[in-house]
């Protein structure tokens, strides 16, 4: 354990507070924050990806924000290559890096080595299910995934063909399912000195905090800000299939209207949470504390605790 990078883990579900809480333990302990955020990842997608503005990072460097352009593909293990690189590099600086996010997989795939590019391609089993897709549409080809690995399905819209086809072809190929591999990933050994946290709110404060959130994205420009992708013809592109963006494609092309797609990014917004409950709470490390105002104190305090001992 002595041998190991020191790192910190400030996770939870969306909207329980973890950009604000690993900001002021970043300041309390001399840190640099390394995004564990999927869609904050990306560029131009600031206002529904509530990525941190740069008076909310109050001088804290933060690392793998605005990395790629929305049109580009990134693999969780692109993400695990830079982060391991950034992590090191804080360390070497005599910085304490600590990750902060809600994307599990990507936490998984730094923390414990998690790497799925492993399992081999089966390129003529991929282009079969692409033909589906072209022939009977997005949704059959989910179904079909769905009546395999429903938790897997859960995490993933109809339209992301890339991870519905990936989910099916590791299924293919190795008998086994995607979540179930993920399962079996909290198995593997850390390979950081890692301390794990999780905040929370008590589920209605944290589905009240939630609506807001979305109500104030709304006010701030979410329909601005889509619009102006869709004008450079990356409605189609992974990246808008991200909670919020997906819903205002349909909203601009007409397919809903205003009130019922703030209603819907409110619900798949708490959908969310849910499965960021359950697949955090597999993972016994994780220590969890209810962001009540004394998180940080809290978190300082079990730090000093476990460096004394």
């Amino acid at each position: 354990m002595e041998n190991k990078i020191p790192l910190i883990t400030v996770t939870g579900p969306t909207a329980a507070g973890k950009s604000a809480a690993g900001v002021s333990l970043a300041l309390a302990i001399g840190g640099e924050i390394v995004s564990a955020d999927s869609m904050q990842i990306y560029k131009r997608m600031d206002i529904g990806t509530a990525k941190p503005t740069m008076a909310e990072r109050n001088g804290v460097p933060h690392h793998l924000i605005d990395i790629i352009e929305p049109y580009e593909n990134f693999s969780v293990a692109d993400y695990a290559k830079q982060a391991h690189g950034v992590i090191a590099d804080i360390h070497s600086r005599g910085k304490i890096p600590v990750l902060v996010g809600g994307t599990g997989l990507y936490i998984n795939s730094v923390t414990r080595n998690v790497d799925f590019t492993e399992i081999k391609k089966d390129e003529d089993y991929r282009a079969a299910l692409k033909s589906i897709a072209q022939e009977k549409g997005n949704h059959f080809l989910y179904n079909m995934l769905k009546k395999i690995d429903p938790p897997c399905a859960a995490k993933l819209h109809p339209n992301d063909i890339r991870r519905v086809c990936r989910a099916l072809e590791v299924y293919h190929i190795t008998g086994v399912t995607m979540s179930q591999h993920q399962k079996n990933a909290l198995k593997t050994p850390e390979i950081y000195n890692n301390v794990k946290f999780a905040l929370y709110y008590e589920r209605k404060k944290l589905y009240d905090i939630i609506d807001k959130r979305v109500d104030n994205m709304m006010h701030g420009g979410l329909v601005d800000e889509v619009t102006a992708l869709m004008e450079d013809k990356l409605e189609n592109c992974t990246s808008m299939q991200g909670i919020g963006y997906k819903e205002i494609v349909n909203y601009l092309c007409e397919r809903a209207e205003y009130d019922e797609t703030v209603d819907e990014i409110k619900k798949a917004s708490r959908r969310y949470a849910k499965r960021q409950f359950t697949f955090f709470r597999a993972d016994r490390d994780i220590i969890w504390m209810e962001n009540d105002g004394g998180a940080l104190e809290k978190m300082s305090e079990i730090l000093r605790r476990k460096n004394n001992g």
